[in-house]
């Protein structure tokens, strides 16, 4: 696992993290949806590192 992959990987989880949070404290669906959407893009961007699809 490379150092970019672990940073992407946790950056997806910090922002995770947020969403569900900003959901429980019922702040606007634009943000909760913005911050899920980023989440899962740099979730899967770190699991694709890993695979080594982009090397």
């Amino acid at each position: 696992m490379t150092g970019l992959s672990s940073i992407l990987i946790f950056i997806g989880l910090f922002l995770a993290g947020g969403a569900y949070s900003f959901h429980k404290q019922k702040l606007p669906k634009g943000v909760i949806v913005l911050l899920g959407l980023c989440s899962a893009l740099c979730l899967v961007a770190g699991v694709l590192r890993i695979q080594g699809i982009w090397e």
